[in-house]
């Protein structure tokens, strides 16, 4: 069984890590038109290309159906519980750059760290009589950053797309999201908390603690980090 690769199908994230395994002498491409999911791969022998979505590499790297994958830093941690349990991080690949951050909205003046969100999420409960909501899709990780922060008294309300339009049509008081430059948040009326950084992110290559490597493999494996430049 050959080394199973997972990268994402679409998109400036495909072209991109196509570009970074390429200047190392790794060639990837489809096998055939933008709608099909096969690939290839020159420059390493026994390497098999699974083009995916970057939503899909985590799982597929927790459960061991491919050997390596690149995807978003936030992503893997957001999906796998005790991540470092089930992949190894071996290369920040240096593109996919993102910030998720807490955003409030602007006319909140007096609202600018994680403390007055605190104050001000108590204070909205007793008004309204319901926890305030923050609209995100990374719920793992925001519930975990407002909790070792001491934030309490909020909800967290699923939101898988225009995340930062909630606010505007009243679904939701805050945001948790991906941004790279903010614009979208501003444009929506919204404001970073000074000390709302969650996570920075960027592609990742991973390789997967669970997936089996037999001694061809792990040769393989060897070569493939040589031509990588991966200690």
């Amino acid at each position: 069984m050959s080394i199973k690769l997972g990268v994402p199908s679409k998109g400036r994230l495909m072209e991109k890590t196509f570009g970074w395994f390429g200047d190392r002498g790794v060639v990837l491409g489809r096998s055939g038109s933008d709608r099909e999911y096969a690939g290839f791969v020159k420059g390493i022998g026994n390497v098999e290309l699974v083009l995916l979505s970057a939503g899909e590499v985590p799982r597929e790297l927790a459960a061991g159906r491919i050997h390596l994958g690149v995807t978003g830093t936030d992503l893997i941690r957001e999906k796998l519980g005790q991540w470092n349990t089930s992949v190894k991080e071996l290369a920040p690949l240096g593109f996919g750059h993102a910030d998720l951050v807490l955003a409030v909205p602007a006319a909140w003046v007096d609202v600018n760290t994680l403390d007055d969100l605190d104050a001000v999420a108590a204070a909205f409960r007793q008004a309204h009589g319901f926890r305030m909501r923050i609209a995100t899709k990374y719920h793992r990780l925001v519930r975990d950053f407002l909790r070792d922060h001491g934030v309490a008294d909020y909800q967290l309300v699923d939101s898988q797309g225009a995340t930062e339009g909630t606010v505007k049509f009243e679904t939701a008081e805050a945001v948790a999201d991906i941004t790279s430059t903010g614009d979208t948040l501003r444009a929506n009326h919204l404001k970073l908390l000074e000390d709302g950084l969650v996570l920075k992110s960027q592609a990742t290559l991973y390789q997967s603690v669970a997936a089996p490597l037999g001694q061809e493999n792990r040769e393989t494996m060897r070569a493939m980090r040589r031509l990588l430049g991966i200690d």
